[in-house]
């Protein structure tokens, strides 16, 4: 993600908008990223994209989604 300063949005509101077109960009003050911008067509891309994590106790998994998570886990253990 590009990132603008504020001092930048200030000065070069052209340039600003215009990476934000392409992507979204940070907005930064003091060196720390206090605001995103981004296109009114990927503002509500995001807004009607729905989050389908489900989030379940250990005991109500089933066999084959314990062993699923299991081998996932080791597999993220390998790689680390």
């Amino acid at each position: 993600m590009r990132a603008f300063s504020s001092t930048e949005l200030a000065n070069k509101t052209g340039d600003v908008l215009a990476a934000a077109a392409q992507e979204p960009v940070a907005i930064q003050r003091h060196g720390k990223s206090r605001f995103v911008m981004l296109s009114a067509e990927e503002f509500e891309r995001l807004q009607q994209k729905r989050d389908t994590r489900k989030a379940v106790h250990v005991s109500e998994l089933s066999d084959t989604d314990a062993a699923d998570l299991l081998s996932a886990l080791e597999d993220s253990i390998k790689d680390d």
